[in-house]
C-alpha cells in the first residue's frame, strides 16, 4: 500500500489557500512530493469563483470589502461559491492520474468524492453523489458538498467543501442574485436545496471531530494511508510567488 502526505487542517486566507494548492500541484507534477490530501480552513471567510466566471458578475465586491471577507479566482471550474471561517472544511486532493484509470471526468468525481460519503456515514447520514450533478455530495436529496477539479500534465487536483452549517442571508449578501429583487426567494430555495451535518445530524461537532472522519474516510476510500508532512520549502516558496503574482493581483482575479 502507497502512503499518501497529509497536510493536516490549517487556516489561511483565500489567496494563500488557492496558491498552496496550486503549489502542490506543480510540486506534484514536477514529482518532489508523493500523492497529498490537504485539509484547510478560511480566514477571513472567502469567496471563490471558478477559472471561467466574472468575479463581478459574480460577487459583490464592496459588500466584501465591507465586512472583511477575502475574494479569489480558482483554477478549477464550477460556480461561485462562500467559504464560511466557521462553517465548513475544505479538502483538497493533488494525486497522479494514473492512479485512478480508467476514468473519464465523472468517474474521477465519483472516486475522489467516496472519502466524503464514507466520513458522512460516521455521523449516521446516508450521502450519496448527485445524478446530474456527479461533483456534488447529496443527504436526502440535499447538497452537502460541492467540488471543483482540474488536471493538469496527468495530475489531478480536486478540492471540496463539507458544510458543517451555514448563514444563507449572509452568503447571498456577498454572492450576486442573479435577478434584482429575488434575494428571499433565493435564500428561502437555499435552505430547501442545501443542508450541513449539523442539520442533518441535529448536533453540532467540532471541526477536530470532522476533520478526523474526513482523514478515516479518505484512507478507506483510496485504500491508502496517510502521513503526516509539513508542506516543503519549494512549496511554501512558490506558494508565496503565487500569492504576490497571480492570486492577489486583479489580473487574475477579474480576467474576464
Amino acid at each position: 500500500m502507497t502512503k499518501w502526505r497529509l497536510i493536516d487542517l490549517e487556516v489561511y486566507n483565500g489567496y494563500q489557500n488557492m496558491a498552496i494548492d496550486e503549489a502542490i500541484l506543480e510540486a506534484r507534477i514536477a514529482n518532489k512530493v508523493p500523492n497529498t490530501f490537504r485539509l484547510y480552513r478560511w480566514r477571513p471567510s472567502c469567496a471563490s469563483i471558478g477559472k471561467n466566471q466574472s468575479m463581478t458578475h459574480e460577487v459583490d465586491i464592496e459588500a466584501c470589502k465591507r465586512l472583511g471577507i477575502d475574494y479569489v479566482r480558482r483554477i478549477t471550474g464550477g460556480g461561485a461559491v462562500y467559504h464560511d471561517y466557521m462553517g465548513e472544511i475544505t479538502y483538497s486532493i493533488i494525486a497522479k492520474k494514473e492512479n485512478f484509470l480508467p476514468m473519464d471526468i465523472n468517474e474521477t468525481f465519483r472516486i475522489l468524492c467516496k472519502g466524503i460519503i464514507v466520513a458522512l456515514g460516521d455521523f449516521g447520514l446516508s450521502a450519496e453523489h448527485g445524478v446530474h450533478h456527479c461533483p456534488s455530495i447529496f443527504v436526502k436529496g440535499r447538497k452537502i458538498s460541492g467540488n471543483a477539479q482540474t488536471i493538469r500534465k496527468d495530475v489531478v487536483l480536486q478540492h471540496g467543501t463539507i458544510l458543517l452549517h451555514y448563514d444563507p442571508e449572509l452568503m447571498y449578501t456577498i454572492l450576486r442574485v442573479k435577478r434584482a429583487g429575488n434575494k428571499p426567494k433565493v435564500v428561502k430555495s437555499v435552505y430547501q436545496k442545501v443542508t450541513t451535518i449539523q442539520q442533518e445530524a441535529q448536533r453540532e461537532y467540532d471541526f477536530e471531530t470532522v476533520k478526523n472522519a474526513l482523514i478515516k474516510g479518505y484512507q478507506k476510500a483510496l485504500n491508502t494511508s496517510f502521513e503526516a508532512e509539513s508542506l516543503t520549502e519549494y512549496e511554501i516558496n512558490l506558494a508565496d510567488e503565487l500569492v504576490v503574482q497571480k492570486y492577489r493581483t486583479d489580473e487574475w482575479n477579474f480576467k474576464l
